[in-house]
């Protein structure tokens, strides 16, 4: 072979290796290549695949709701499981913003949305500690997380964040996202509890605003939101003292402070204030009400994580009046009490009080006690009867024991506890004297069914079954002061019904304000005439009379007053319920567990509705009433008097069933005569002034020239057995 050919095959021989080598990495860098075009592919789809961020619709974090006092004085939070107040940027302090840019995003005001050189750091450094110890999020990407996507860890996620981030940033000021993420981001859960948003979370830990954030407490919140549960303050102080240096080391990096700022701040305390901002309120049971009003006319979750302002009738002045009248009376002694105040122009619930204590017993005895009223229901009879025209001044009934079979009700059997009766009496002087015999004689001549519709159409809101017991207080269910200051407030206002009302206004979290016919349904004003005011103008005669001299002498408080006292069997309860021309107000005193006879409480002796009730009614309403002192307003149609012949009156005429005294109702329950009503004299009205005469008087029971109501306040009859 020649040297030539040798050389040749020596060359082909040498290139052989070469030549694989570079095919090798010429392979390598094409599957390289594909794999990169593929990667950058997938990237492309999945990202196409988002939709874009004017189709979604941002998570409403939800804000808690507060409730308001009439004088716009916080009554407190309605507890939610996520706490939130959404600030302007201008509430939120400097240091906040810096802290959280420097610990979070320290390039957040040069990238668009996604930070590729973040990204590419955060990668070397996981790699090279073998675990991962950066993220490449964004604070905007963490906002969309946080707004529109979902909390799978994946990298389809990741992308479509990228994106949507890029979009956000395109419509959105970094000053509007930063501050969003401040007010959306979870700073940690406290009993059961989650403070989102910086406010909260400024409340929740150190008991203080946002705006009042220290350098040193901005940087503690600024280093929770990665972990909320291991830098907690509470649970792990060292490592929230850890991590909040982190942060003023990093604010130093990013010259947001300088290093000497930072290390005065390290040198401080973590400072923590635990807030009971969320847990405190005022007017326990009165909280509740209103809680349960919006239960009932609102989404749970809106109530609860709305960001409702609810505005409130209470009056935090006449809660404490209430109270304090109480308080002077029976601390002590055994017995509670509760007081309800309604505006009798539009049904606003002005005081709702009771001696109870929240802490031992959650159970509203103003709004939910339900018992015997005893004569104060006498007033809804005596309302029957004005609206049907019957005049209390010239229609008598004979005061005597009753006992006897009626064929229409069956049994009737009513007395006086000690055997007193006053003999023929009209029915002034029978209210006055608070006369069970008259009063049950007189309902079954109106006819318990009117007596009924007329409790119905006053106010009363619990289920009554028409029987003849219910004239003296003998009621299957009782009712409540709520109920029975809205009866008698109905009587004050002339004769128009207003619903009682706890909720004025409520504003959402979007700036909608929801008030009169806007709110709903439930909560809305109503106001309704059922009666007209020459029946109640009489109604009030009468009853301002039995303050001046009757059994409720003991509620006088120097101006104009009206109402009736209320005692049931074997003294168990207490009322006095009456009104002023601008409030009603409804008392009761009794023990709320039980039954238990009050025979001795009062100095000794039983207590009765003209003793500690009328006491605390005049008390309180000597106070709530103010500087006014003015008189009631006459009717605008005074009472045209009808003939009227009561089967067991013994005065106008023949002995008619009360088939002669039915009445219909409009649909609102406004009185309406079956046939028009022929006029008939009165008698001319007694002397308001003078005190009657009384056939016995007691000091200790109804007080200088009152009736004692322990003769005319026979226990009432009970319902009859189904």
């Amino acid at each position: 072979m020649s040297r030539s050919a040798r050389n040749r095959q020596r060359r082909r021989t040498r290139g052989k290796p070469r030549n694989k080598l570079l095919l090798g990495v010429a392979v390598a860098f094409a599957v390289a290549g594909l794999g990169a075009i593929s990667a950058i592919g997938y990237v492309v789809s999945v990202a196409a695949s988002a939709p874009p961020l004017s189709s979604l619709k941002a998570r409403d974090p939800g804000g808690f709701s507060v409730v308001y006092a009439r004088d716009g004085k916080r009554l407190g939070v309605i507890q939610a499981n996520e706490l939130r107040k959404e600030v302007s940027s201008g509430e939120i302090p400097q240091s906040l913003k810096d802290a959280t840019i420097a610990i979070e995003d320290a390039r957040f005001y040069k990238h668009k949305g996604v930070d590729y050189l973040g990204v590419i750091r955060a990668a070397v450094k996981n790699l090279e500690s073998g675990k991962k110890v950066q993220g490449g999020s964004t604070i905007t990407m963490q906002l969309i997380r946080g707004l529109y996507t979902t909390r799978e860890r994946t990298y389809k996620r990741k992308i479509r964040e990228a994106k949507l981030a890029e979009e956000l940033e395109n419509e959105h000021s970094k000053v509007w996202i930063l501050t969003k993420y401040i007010n959306s981001v979870p700073y940690g859960t406290y009993g059961g509890q989650t403070a989102v948003g910086a406010w909260a979370a400024a409340r929740t830990y150190f008991n203080k605003s946002v705006s009042d954030l220290t350098l040193a407490e901005a940087a503690l919140l600024a280093g929770l939101p990665q972990a909320p549960t291991e830098y907690s303050p509470v649970r792990s102080p060292a490592a929230a003292k850890t991590r909040r240096d982190v942060v003023l080391d990093a604010m130093a990096k990013t010259r947001a402070i300088t290093p000497e700022q930072a290390a005065d701040a390290k040198a401080e305390p973590l400072g923590i204030d635990m807030s009971t901002y969320f847990q405190k309120r005022r007017e326990d049971y009165f909280f509740d009400y209103v809680k349960d009003e919006l239960y009932e006319s609102f989404d749970r979750r809106e109530v609860r994580r709305g960001g409702l302002r609810v505005d409130t009738t209470i009056d935090l002045e006449k809660q404490e009046e209430a109270r304090s009248a109480i308080q002077s009376r029976i601390a002590g002694i055994g017995p509670s009490a509760a007081i309800v105040t309604i505006s009798p122009r539009n049904g606003q619930i002005l005081a709702m009080a009771s001696s109870a204590d929240y802490g031992k017993s959650k159970f509203n005895l103003a709004a939910q006690g339900h018992r015997q009223p005893g004569s104060a229901f006498k007033t809804m009879v005596l309302m029957a009867a004005l609206r049907r025209g019957i005049n209390p001044d010239t229609t008598y009934y004979t005061s005597k024991p009753l006992k006897f079979t009626d064929p229409t009700y069956g049994p009737i059997d009513v007395k006086t506890y000690d055997g007193s009766y006053s003999g023929t009496i009209n029915l002034r002087s029978a209210t006055l004297k608070s006369d069970n015999s008259v009063y049950q004689q007189l309902a079954l001549d109106v006819g318990p069914e009117n007596v009924k519709q007329t409790a119905y159409d006053l106010g009363i809101t619990t289920k009554l079954d028409g029987y003849p017991a219910e004239a003296l207080g003998g009621l299957t269910l009782g009712v409540s002061p709520l109920e029975m200051a809205s009866a008698y407030a109905t009587i004050a206002s002339g004769g128009v019904y207003h619903k009682p009302r706890a909720i004025t206004r409520v504003r959402k979290a979007d700036g909608t304000v929801l008030e009169g016919a806007d709110l709903p349904s439930k909560l809305r004003p109503l106001s309704d005439r059922r009666f007209e005011d020459g029946a109640t103008a009489k109604a009030t005669e009468i009853l301002e009379a039995n303050v001046l001299g009757g059994t409720g002498t003991k509620a006088q408080t120097g101006c104009p007053a009206a109402g009736k006292t209320g005692t049931t069997d074997e003294h168990s309860d207490g009322w006095f319920v009456g009104f002023t021309p601008r409030l009603s107000t409804a008392v009761w005193v009794g023990y709320p567990d039980s039954q238990v006879r009050m025979y001795t409480e009062y100095n000794g002796g039983p207590v009765a509705g003209g003793t500690f009730p009328a006491e605390i009614w005049g008390d309180y309403m000597k106070r709530a009433k103010g500087g006014f002192c003015g008189d009631f307003a006459p009717p605008k149609t005074p009472l045209t008097p009808t003939s009227f012949d009561g089967k067991y009156s013994t005065s106008g005429g023949s002995s008619s069933s009360t088939s002669t005294s039915t009445s219909t109702s409009t649909g609102t329950g406004t009185y309406v005569p079956s046939a028009p009503p022929a006029p008939e004299s009165t008698a001319a009205a007694p002397d308001k002034t003078a005190a009657p005469s009384p056939a016995d008087t007691d000091e200790d029971q109804a007080g200088g020239t009152g009736y004692d109501p322990s003769l005319y306040e026979s226990p009432p009859q009970a319902a009859p057995t189904p």
